[in-house]
């Protein structure tokens, strides 16, 4: 026993020097390797930093206001994989961006390797006048003059201002303002002909805020969305105020400006808001419609044309609170660049919306199928045309003039 026991642990003994010495022999070895062979790495690496410094380093991340108006495009937001096809004002700012080498090819293929952020996302044809984009790039006010150049004259990039390493543009904003054009005659009376001559009286106007004011709060605006229940507390949001301006005239029709500033809003809020509203004041519509929106049941809710929406400002109170005055940032605050934003909304943006009201009377031929709402409970088993009678003759108009236009243009594309 004594003796099966000492040949054991002679064994051990062997294995342990052996697999000291192997441990020996490979630290000489790695000690003996050749200064080329380990500098490899390293050089490698500055080879690499060169090629990124040369199309842009990536050194600090900036936030960029743009005002664009949104005419022609499919929304904001890029999308890589059909950029060719559906054209978004971010395909033009980012190709702009790696044409003047504030970033390369390969970040704004991936654009989270560069942080990129929109501070509110804008769906097809809503134009903005101060939105914010962030992003980490190498930027000067040369970038600056070469990318407004490059740009599409529709499509500005006012100013630019250094941002902390963790700022988010979406994250970090306090608050949006909207501002929605419309003709006033939107706001006639159902007793009354709607005819683009109509002038909103201050009464009529009166009441137009005074139904606005009941949107403000803290509510449950699942009705003022799509894909939204009531209990996804993501419905909840937070309106600040809602108004509407005194009207004025332009090009012989008579507009008003509906402003409204909120936390966030969800996809067609505020043109589902403003649909409600026009149906109130009209009087399709009342104070008990509204009411009944803030319950669990799905409501019928019309939603206005985006033609007039458009993003006014965007607000960072307690980011330019926690870091405008530290001494290495700036606010967020473009008031040194109110009037070439100005100039910039009048000549672009509201222009559009009014002579594209004229041209196509987007509003005029929305309020023709208000009366297809019927501001009541939906039912899943009906579709939403069928709940009056109005509402039945106007949607079999409306799906017998698609067909009509759909088999002309099979004809035409047939020839």
């Amino acid at each position: 026993m004594i003796a099966r026991f000492s040949s054991i642990l002679r064994k051990n003994l062997f294995l342990k020097k052996n697999l000291r010495k192997m441990s020996e022999e490979k630290l000489a070895e790695k000690t003996e390797c050749s200064d080329e062979t380990e500098l490899a790495p390293s050089s490698k690496k500055i080879k690499t930093d060169q090629t990124e410094a040369k199309v842009g380093g990536l050194k600090r991340k900036y936030a960029l206001c743009v005002g664009y108006c949104g005419e022609g495009y499919y929304g904001l937001q890029r999308n890589p994989t059909i950029k060719d096809k559906f054209r978004t004002i971010e395909d033009e700012i980012v190709d702009a961006l790696v044409k003047v080498n504030s970033i390369p090819q390969a970040h704004a293929d991936e654009m989270f390797k560069m942080s990129f952020q929109r501070a509110a996302r804008t769906d097809k044809g809503v134009s903005a006048a101060e939105n914010l984009i962030s992003l980490k790039m190498e930027f000067s006010q040369e970038h600056l003059q070469k990318l407004n150049e490059s740009l599409p004259e529709q499509i500005r990039v006012f100013g630019y201002k250094k941002v902390t390493k963790s700022f988010d543009s979406k994250n970090n904003c306090d608050g949006r303002t909207y501002i929605y054009i419309l003709p006033t005659f939107a706001f006639c009376p159902i007793e009354e002909p709607c005819t683009e001559s109509y002038r909103a009286s201050e009464q009529v106007i009166d009441k137009v805020n005074e139904t606005l004011r009941a949107l403000c709060g803290t509510r449950n605006f699942h009705n003022f969305t799509a894909g939204r229940k009531y209990t996804d507390p993501s419905s909840k949001r937070y309106i600040i105020s809602f108004e509407c301006s005194k009207p004025f005239m332009k090009d012989g029709y008579e507009y008003a400006v509906i402003k409204v500033r909120g936390q966030s809003f969800m996809l067609h809020q505020i043109r589902k808001m403003i649909g409600m509203v026009i149906a109130i004041v009209r009087g399709f519509a009342n104070a008990d419609t509204l009411n009944l929106c803030w319950t669990a049941h799905k409501v019928d809710v019309p939603t206005a044309p985006a033609l007039g929406l458009m993003l006014d400002k965007l607000h960072y109170d307690k980011y330019n609170k926690k870091f405008g005055n530290d001494g290495l940032h700036e606010p967020l605050d473009w008031s040194n660049l109110e009037e070439t934003i100005e100039n910039f909304k009048h000549e672009f943006i509201f222009s559009n919306i009014i002579k594209k009201e004229r041209e196509q009377k987007c509003m005029f031929n929305w309020l023709s199928k208000l009366p297809i709402s019927h501001f009541g409970v939906l039912d899943p088993n009906y579709r939403r045309g069928y709940y009056t009678g109005i509402g039945k003759a106007l949607f079999k108009i409306d799906n017998l003039n698609n067909e009509l236009n759909k088999i002309a243009n099979d004809d035409y594309s047939s020839d």
